[in-house]
């Protein structure tokens, strides 16, 4: 995980799970609608897990 994807995570996070699925992305949106906070913790969880 870079310094960048942490920083995209922080001001959009659903912006920084792209790459991860359309299921990733409606969560972290789910979490970001919210609250803010939600959504940077949901971010940061899916990227900081490996790929499967």
């Amino acid at each position: 995980m870079s310094i960048w994807r942490v920083l995209l995570s922080i001001f959009l996070p659903p912006l920084a799970v792209y790459d991860r699925g359309c299921g990733s992305i409606l969560i972290v949106c789910l979490l970001t609608l919210c609250g803010w906070v939600p959504g940077v913790i949901g971010a940061l969880i899916i990227l900081n897990n490996p790929k499967k």
